[in-house]
């Protein structure tokens, strides 16, 4: 019977353990963006709406979402009469299908843009894996009828 007891003390003590080794990791990117843009509507009301993008990125799946936050401001010459925010982050497929340790970096585009053909403009997303040379570059555009287009490619090095 002690023998038992002295085998489940130690299955217990190694579970912790064992689920940190398990643990995913998320890092944030390093390259928000924001953009702004103001309106004015009858009535002498003057409109500001700001959106700001980041993305929080799996460093062991390359899992990423890509959340977006926004602030809408009215006011008019004395004071402010309304404020609104929204966001929130959606999840966006693996960029590798094998875990590893992964960094990674993303960029949007600030629309109104020129780059930006078909919609509200696109972000690129940079995956390389840490334990070997493997580099993936994934670009986004809205493709202006209703669905995104998403490509990644791999590099090669020469």
């Amino acid at each position: 019977m002690k023998h038992l007891l002295k085998i489940a003390v130690g299955v217990a003590l190694f579970l912790p353990f064992a689920d940190a080794a398990r643990a995913d990791d998320y890092k944030l990117s390093n390259n928000q963006r924001i953009s702004c843009s103001r309106g004015l509507m009858a009535g002498k009301l003057n409109t500001a709406t700001c959106k700001s993008y980041a993305y929080v990125f799996n460093t062991k799946t390359s899992e990423y979402f890509r959340c977006q936050v926004s602030l809408a401001l009215t006011r008019d010459n004395k004071e402010v009469i309304n404020v609104q925010t929204d966001g929130g982050c959606t999840k966006k497929p693996r960029v590798f299908d094998t875990d590893s340790t992964y960094s990674f970096d993303a960029t949007e585009t600030e629309p109104p843009n020129t780059n930006s053909f078909f919609g509200p403009g696109g972000y690129s997303i940079w995956v390389s894996d840490n334990t070997k040379q493997k580099v993936r570059g994934c670009i986004t555009i809205s493709s202006g009828l209703g669905s995104d287009i998403s490509k990644c490619l791999d590099m090669t090095f020469q």
